[in-house]
């Protein structure tokens, strides 16, 4: 792969809180922020857009709510922030809003810096929850990306002899106050703090900013599509082949595996008999059966040969088909659209979409449309209901608590029973399929099976800016787009369901 040769400025730029949270989602974007031709950015999406808008909101609507009296830097710029900061915590002010600190090469912009004892503890008002995973067998835990800001902040603080203990918070979109101790369990299932996880990243940071370490891009469908340096990249890793396109591969395993085999071509003409060192293959974190899926994918997509079933797929015998997809807007913590997409005997020309909207952003709106889409699904049955990813099951488990007159949660369990209920992706796809594509999202699998959508560029992203404008302005251009783009994601699931029933099954000994 060709990239670049780097520039290494006369003095390297100072290490931030946000290079740091780039850096967990995909180092290589650090490294584009500071050594690519900016022209080769990609314009910021209006959902990108309204993301920077919502989070600039957010703080501001928090910071009104403060109660008591703090200072607010938020007036002042570069080193006069810095003085102003450095001066606020030598005069022990209570909660210092919008501080700069500095030392050595890092540099924190804390939203928050609040007094304990006689020293300081960090904090960021964020516009997403303060932590991740929750379920209801489990608690959640911190965000890597949150944690890693956190601790630049809490590493400057301790150099600068202001810090009461390795510890920051989050005052997340819930208004929750949520604790970061880095001396904790990072969560990763290898007992590794959150501190020594930074460290981590500091150093991949520093090795970055430094030009000692080159880094490659890699394909990661969710993280990539939003990044405003998305076509560049993909443009690198279409030219060079790359490990990456090969679904569920990622750029762990490609890296380990990079020094031997450097593109899907060169693996799917591979004897893989060559990594293979007794019970282990010769790369490390890589088995025996990822090996072999991941060299029977790179022969899909390089020959092109068809899609095929790994093991036969018995689907519910129902008259009536429910084809279902919502759209949820996480930041205002709601689900405005209930989509459905009915169909009867297998016949396509009885299909009918069937919807239910929440006009307005509250929890009144809500409430109405999850209780009129519970009731249609009720009123359906019998019926087989067809959905992409555990997504609708885990928002709709979520509503009944949320709203617990509207249904029980045995109602909301029978209604997702794996007799009559089927994720698409999760039960389907990943245990039972296999595609020459280079991921498996509804969108890409419904495209390759030759569905199209209206909207040029379909995603939920754009789903929730529209309904954001539609909330706005409400413009009944802008709703019809939410509706359509829905009634699409529901037909496409019906494509896909169909396009699965013409496969056929191929041996393990046809795959090999």
């Amino acid at each position: 792969m060709v990239i670049k040769e780097i520039l290494t400025p006369e003095v390297n730029p100072a290490i931030t809180a946000s290079m740091l949270y780039d850096l967990v989602h995909c180092p290589h974007r650090v490294w584009m922020d500071l050594f690519a031709d900016p022209t080769k950015r990609d314009k910021a999406s209006p959902f990108v857009q309204l993301l920077w808008e919502r989070g600039a909101a957010h703080e501001d609507e928090v910071i009104e709510r403060i109660s008591g009296t703090f200072l607010d830097l938020s007036h002042c710029r570069g080193d006069e922030r810095e003085r102003q900061t450095l001066a606020a915590m030598e005069d022990g002010a209570e909660l210092i809003y919008s501080g700069r600190i500095i030392s050595g090469d890092l540099l924190g912009e804390p939203d928050l810096l609040r007094r304990e004892g006689t020293g300081y503890v960090a904090g960021d008002i964020k516009s997403g929850a303060g932590e991740e995973g929750a379920t209801d067998e489990s608690e959640g835990k911190p965000k890597k990306h949150y944690a890693v800001q956190l601790a630049l902040y809490t590493d400057v603080l301790e150099r600068l002899g202001r810090s009461p203990g390795r510890r920051a918070f989050v005052w997340d979109i819930h208004g929750r106050e949520v604790l970061y101790d880095f001396e904790a369990d990072g969560g990763n299932g290898k007992s590794q703090r959150l501190w020594d996880y930074y460290q981590e990243c500091l150093a991949e940071a520093r090795a970055i900013v430094g030009g000692k370490k080159r880094t490659l891009p890699a394909y990661a469908s969710g993280i990539c599509k939003s990044c405003l340096w998305y076509t560049a990249c993909i443009d690198v890793l279409e030219t060079a082949n790359d490990l990456t396109l090969i679904p569920e591969l990622g750029r762990s395993k490609r890296d380990v595996m990079f020094n031997q085999v450097h593109s899907i071509r060169e693996l799917a003409e591979a004897n893989v008999d060559n990594f293979i060192n007794g019970q282990k293959t010769v790369f490390p974190g890589i088995g025996l059966a990822t090996l072999a899926k991941a060299q029977a994918r790179a022969q899909l997509l390089t020959t092109g040969a068809k899609p095929y079933l790994r093991a036969p797929v018995v689907f519910p015998s129902a008259a009536r088909e429910l084809f279902f997809d919502i759209e949820v807007d996480p930041m205002r913590d709601i689900c405005y659209l209930h989509g459905f997409v009915e169909r009867r005997d297998g016949d396509n020309a009885t299909e009918r979409f069937v919807f239910f909207l929440a006009e307005d952003p509250i929890e009144d709106a809500e409430e109405r449309a999850f209780a009129d889409a519970v009731r249609y699904i009720q009123s359906a049955q019998p019926c087989a209901i067809y959905y992409y990813s555990k997504y609708e099951r885990t928002v709709y488990r979520a509503l009944s608590k949320k709203y617990p007159h509207v249904c029980t949660e045995a109602e909301i369990e029978a209604i997702f029973d794996p007799a009559v209920a089927v994720d698409l992706y999760f039960d389907v796809v990943l245990k039972s399929t296999e595609w020459p594509t280079r991921d498996f999202s509804i969108k890409t699998l419904a495209k390759y099976l030759g569905f199209t959508w209206n909207d040029p560029h379909p995603s939920g992203a754009a789903s929730i800016e529209w309904f954001d404008r539609w909330v706005k302005q409400r413009d009944p251009t802008v709703r019809k787009q939410i509706l359509v783009y829905n009634e699409d994601d529901c037909r496409a699931t019906r494509v896909l369901l169909d396009g699965i029933r013409q496969l056929s099954v191929r041996s393990k000994e046809a795959r090999s």
